[in-house]
């Protein structure tokens, strides 16, 4: 792993904005893997800046997210998808027929998993795939377990994913559903680079583990270990536990 170490959140966010204008730009169309939760917001931002300037243009750019929760619909204020559009989507001259969204409220879980990774490979694989860590170690809601799925699959939360993202739902942990349809492990390996963006001093611990410990589905962002073009960008915070080289 290539890991960079910056002074603050911002700072980070502004140098992973400039590494995405720079893959746009080399390749307007690009294929571009995003995640949602707090940890992304302030690229977002950086990225509207950077389109509203002029020196990101995302006409030709296609995205695909990691995740969403099952059984909320896209126009709800607590999907992922809303999360997306209030701070990306809505913000950039990206098409919306080149954003690609799992659909929480299928009746087929499994067909509708089956139907992203078609999508996937038909926009032939995500060059650049940008990732957040969860405390627990998750990437995207691929949750700590005795194995990981290696698709896009149906998933059950974790009660620590769940507190994470009582914000979306009034603060109410009993209104966060218990499931979600997520990327698998090998999908989220598959793209050609690797960027995770991880930020707070309270997941130091899980940088840690994540760096220096056994590769381990008891800690699911171990298995960035096996991709050969990954990048680690931290925050003095998040890299409080890392012997210094």
């Amino acid at each position: 792993m290539t890991i960079r170490v910056f002074s603050t959140p911002r700072a980070a966010a502004h140098a992973l904005a400039a590494h995405i204008a720079h893959a746009v730009a080399a390749n307007p169309r690009l294929v571009l893997g995003l995640p949602s939760g707090r940890t992304p917001i302030p690229l977002y931002r950086e990225l509207t800046a950077l389109c509203r300037s002029r020196r990101i243009d995302f006409s030709r750019t296609t995205t695909f997210n990691l995740d969403e929760f099952l059984g909320v619909a896209a126009r709800d204020p607590g999907s992922y998808r809303a999360f997306m559009q209030r701070h990306l989507f809505d913000r950039v001259n990206l098409p919306p027929g080149r954003v690609n969204f799992l659909n929480g409220t299928v009746r087929n879980a499994a067909g509708e998993c089956d139907r992203y990774e078609r999508a996937i490979a038909r926009a032939g694989g995500i060059d650049l795939q940008i990732l957040g860590l969860g405390l627990n170690g998750h990437i995207g809601f691929n949750e700590p377990a005795a194995t990981l799925r290696a698709r896009t699959h149906r998933t059950r939360l974790s009660l620590a994913t769940r507190r994470a993202n009582k914000s979306l739902f009034g603060n109410r942990l009993d209104a966060v559903p218990r499931e979600a349809l997520s990327m698998g492990m090998a999908t989220i390996l598959r793209a050609r680079q690797i960027v995770l963006l991880v930020t707070g001093r309270e997941k130091a611990r899980s940088v840690e583990r994540m760096i220096a410990g056994p590769l381990t589905p008891k800690l699911p962002a171990s298995f960035l270990q096996l991709h050969d073009r990954v990048e680690v960008w931290l925050d003095r915070g998040a890299a409080s536990r890392l012997k210094r080289r």
